[in-house]
């Protein structure tokens, strides 16, 4: 029998309905490798025929990077495919919040039912994040304000960063404890070496003590292409440790992983590496996690 899952993590895209300059962009390397095997559409029916023999009962789709014109172009694309085929049943959406009518922006993402947060990359990796100065957004007294006014207007927040930030990160999010938080991809664990885990760890701890962070083991291929179970077992741990299994959620980061492992293999791991804990904790972490925090109904 397919093992039901709640996927809290992957994209899907139509290069007919929106503009996406990463992925119209030929022959251009990217942080997460060469993305010139996934550079065409990708929609429900690939995902669920890449998840085969996973059962998908519910998924969270994650913003992909639209040209700005159409970042509510693409939620508004997302809910009629998700009242179409069931999936997603959660959009995080993009909006720039340094931007004075980022409040305009959030109201008209919030006007589609199937809308649950934002996210706006902090960081990515050190190369990328040296050209595009993203690193600044968590300085920007503007973004700041947004940020902590997104839980009041019901709403999370999806954070991806790479572990030197995560310090500045854990000082920012203690002024807004009521957004809550998911962090992307485990922290983005760039440095593998054992002082590099170490700082990673310690970096964990700081967002794991602030109540609304959870974190999502998710794209650990973008981090180590070769990964295999062992590789990657202290990392899922780590997490699964750090955070506790009621704060923590498995996502595939579909297609983009794809570029590296097939999504039995992604989600094999998880299952290998969560063997020993409780059923109650793998129910936690292959869906109770994340349909708390995305607040999607259990019947879906």
């Amino acid at each position: 029998m397919s093992r039901r899952i709640v996927d809290a993590h992957h994209h899907l895209w139509d290069l007919a309905v929106c503009h996406y300059p990463w992925l119209m962009a030929k022959g251009v390397r990217r942080f997460f490798g060469d993305p010139t095997p996934i550079q065409h559409d990708y929609g429900v029916d690939d995902l669920r025929a890449d998840a085969a023999p996973y059962d998908i009962v519910a998924s969270v789709h994650i913003q992909v990077g639209v040209s700005l014109e159409d970042v509510v172009h693409e939620t508004r694309w997302l809910q009629s495919i998700g009242d179409a085929y069931g999936l997603p049943n959660a959009i995080v959406a993009y909006c720039d919040m340094e931007r004075a009518d980022a409040t305009r922006v959030i109201e008209e993402h919030a006007a589609h039912a199937r809308l649950r947060g934002l996210r706006q990359i902090v960081g990515r990796s050190d190369a990328e994040d040296a050209v595009t100065g993203s690193g600044s957004l968590l300085a920007d007294a503007r973004w700041r304000e947004h940020l902590a006014a997104l839980g009041a207007l019901g709403l999370s927040f999806d954070l991806q960063l790479t572990p030197g930030q995560m310090a500045a990160a854990a000082e920012v999010l203690a002024e807004a404890p009521d957004t809550p938080v998911a962090l992307c991809h485990c922290g983005s664990p760039w440095d593998q070496t054992a002082a590099g885990l170490r700082a990673w760890r310690e970096g964990l701890e700081l967002l794991a003590s602030l109540p609304q962070v959870s974190c999502k083991i998710s794209g650990l291929g973008m981090f180590d292409h070769d990964w295999d179970v062992d590789s990657i077992r202290p990392i899922v741990e780590t997490c699964i440790e750090v955070f506790g299994p009621a704060r923590a959620m498995f996502g595939s980061n579909f297609p983009v992983d794809k570029l590296h492992a097939s999504y039995a293999d992604v989600w094999g791991a998880f299952e290998t590496i969560a063997a020993q804990l409780p059923q109650a904790d793998q129910g936690l972490l292959f869906g109770g996690t994340a349909r708390a925090f995305y607040r999607i109904a259990s019947d879906s």
